[in-house]
């Protein structure tokens, strides 16, 4: 229930944003958000049903290929914020486009990383981010920094190019304030102690799609007998694999630390 309320009162919050600060000064945000302000500015149709039409298939792939809990509430994101895009009015809050485009990016960016923190994603590029993810170690930044070109080259060609240096500094702060909140990039080593070794590696090899590797340890007080299961994941993964552990085994022990590089096979983690 927590995560459903920070996923909807965030995905309100990035729709103020939209309508509030980037839509009146044509700004537009990144991924696929921003085409649907781009086309609900140049045609009749709202901006949150554009959101919704864009984000259907991409929604539909999601459901068949991720995790149920992630899609369910990036589900519940894409709605709110669609929904939220269609009630609230347009309104120009500044007559200052560089304020309203700062303002908006770390506004948009606070409240997509708490989505984040929350398991979930606002949809668009952030699946098919996920996506790539599952299948390999992909250069997802560069890949999402590429799409979000496309979006800055759309909005000089169809707006100005003030729009789009704009649009730059909008996606820009929208980046930093996301990986000051939830980096999804970062690799995390996770090596987690418990007596349900078997039960937590396969919830781990079916939800995460890395390998694991397991050693037989004993604690030092109680000297029963425990499992030390050891993998490597992105910051993306974590909110899901912790909730994967505590399910599985409350009472386990997990250390976790940032790991600064990843020699091998990522997919399917180094061990298997």
């Amino acid at each position: 229930m927590r995560n459903v309320i920070i996923i909807t009162l965030s995905s309100i919050l990035v729709a103020f944003a939209y309508n509030y600060l980037l839509i009146p000064h044509e700004i537009l945000s990144g991924g696929l958000s921003g085409i649907a302000i781009m086309l609900g500015i140049i045609t009749p149709l709202n901006t949150g049903v554009l959101n919704l039409l864009l984000n259907l298939p991409l929604l539909i792939l999601g459901v068949m290929k991720l995790g149920k809990r992630f899609i369910s509430y990036t589900i519940l994101s894409v709605a709110v914020l669609s929904v939220s895009l269609y009630i609230i009015p347009i309104h120009k809050a500044t007559q200052e486009p560089i304020l309203a485009s700062l303002f908006g990016g770390v506004i948009v960016g606070f409240a997509m990383g708490m989505i984040f923190r929350a398991a979930g994603s606002s949809g668009g590029f952030d699946i098919i981010a996920m996506l790539l993810s599952r299948k390999r170690d992909f250069p997802l930044g560069t890949l999402i920094a590429a799409m979000n070109g496309i979006v800055v080259a759309a909005s000089g060609f169809v707006f100005s190019w003030d729009a789009a240096l704009l649009t730059l500094v909008s996606i820009y702060a929208t980046g930093k304030v996301v990986d000051t909140i939830h980096t999804s990039h970062i690799k995390l080593t996770l090596m987690i102690i418990t007596s349900k070794g078997d039960e937590v590696k396969q919830q781990l090899l079916e939800k995460l799609h890395r390998g694991v590797t397991i050693i037989d340890a004993k604690g030092a007080y109680s000297g029963e007998g425990r499992k030390v299961l050891i993998t490597v994941i992105t910051r993306y993964q974590l909110a899901d694999v912790k909730s994967t552990i505590k399910e599985t085994d409350p009472k386990s022990f997990v250390n976790i630390l940032q790991t600064t590089e990843v020699i091998g096979m990522f997919d399917r983690g180094t061990t298997k």
